[in-house]
């Protein structure tokens, strides 16, 4: 009997360690973006128990539209993914200028640089594409690529997914907008090392409530495809105007000012004031897409403390309805 006991109380301790993810609110999204080269170097470490999705950045062609790199070394992080029903994404273009993507895109162009994307999703078992074309890049051409890649995928069963920001609202149409499965709100870089003159909070709360607000009701994105970008690095202005804004990781704010994860900005003994978000505001943020969304993105896992302080185990823990450990401060 006592062996019978132990056991039952064995599996019960088991199926509560090992199914951590499965306690989200259903629906609910945490959509990480990875860089290609962290995965492929090492998997072992990635928290793929928090995660529903990944989007490892960036993958880009040649000026031409052909995909060069062997992306063989990345297998072992999309298998154990698929293991913990997570999905894997490739996310293409990113935040800076690619001005080869005007050509692309073209008509002409458009059919043979799809296939070449599609080949990579195949070839490689992703299960889907981001489209992170942003600002400049987008053209007059980007609707219809959007809604012709879109086709093929869905005839894969792949999704397509894409990052959009208020900065350029007005470059991405309904149409556009409404052949993604679903949405990532970029919600930071109000200001950083391009505005010296402009120091203060890039991401805030009161951004996130107003960017969703947009999304949500002037362009009808349902709450169930749009899902609240949030970051995990800051920016450090002063103390004086001309003084170089510095950028720096999550990991490396907590690490260096004790006391840092309660708080969303630090005065350094230089008198730089780094913001960024601490585990308060990244949970307060949770509740909201919680609320207004359905899902929490995240720019990038890479920048994340470990344990106590970890921000994605803050949104774990919020979306999935677990008990908070109370934060000082």
């Amino acid at each position: 009997m006592r062996i019978k006991v132990l056991f039952i109380i064995l599996l019960i301790n088991f199926r509560v360690f090992s199914g951590e993810a499965r306690h989200l609110k259903p629906d609910f999204k945490i959509v990480g973006y990875y860089s290609i080269r962290s995965a492929m170097d090492d998997y072992n470490k990635f928290p793929f128990s928090r995660l529903t999705h990944v989007n490892l950045s960036f993958l880009n062609p040649d000026s031409l539209g052909n995909f060069t790199r062997d992306l063989s070394a990345l297998k072992p992080f999309i298998t154990k993914a698929h293991k913990k029903n997570v999905k894997v994404l490739f996310s293409i273009a990113g935040g800076s200028v690619h001005p080869y993507y005007h050509t692309l895109l073209k008509e002409e162009n458009r059919a043979r640089f799809i296939q070449n994307l599609l080949s990579q999703v195949l070839n490689y078992n992703f299960d889907g594409i981001d489209v992170d074309i942003e600002g400049s890049d987008i053209d007059e051409n980007y609707e219809v690529f959007v809604m012709d890649l879109a086709r093929e995928l869905r005839l894969q069963h792949k999704l397509i997914t894409s990052a959009i920001a208020v900065y350029y609202k007005d470059q991405i149409s309904d149409k556009a907008i409404a052949q993604y499965d679903f949405v990532n709100v970029m919600v930071y870089d109000r200001t950083g090392p391009w505005r010296p003159d402009k120091p203060g909070q890039h991401s805030s709360y009161a951004d996130a409530v107003e960017d969703l607000e947009y999304f949500g009701t002037a362009r009808n994105i349902p709450g169930g495809k749009m899902l609240l970008g949030v970051p995990f690095y800051g920016y450090g202005f002063g103390p004086e105007i001309s003084s170089p804004v510095k950028s720096m990781d999550y990991n490396e704010i907590v690490s260096a000012f004790p006391g840092s994860e309660s708080v969303d900005e630090w005065k350094t003994a230089d008198g730089n004031i780094m913001y960024y978000n601490g585990m308060p505001t990244i949970k307060k943020k949770t509740e909201l897409a919680m609320e207004k969304a359905s899902g929490i993105m995240i720019w990038q896992v890479g920048g994340d403390a470990k344990g106590s302080k970890s921000l994605l185990k803050t949104i774990y823990k919020t979306a999935s309805g677990k008990k908070q450990n109370r934060i000082k401060g």
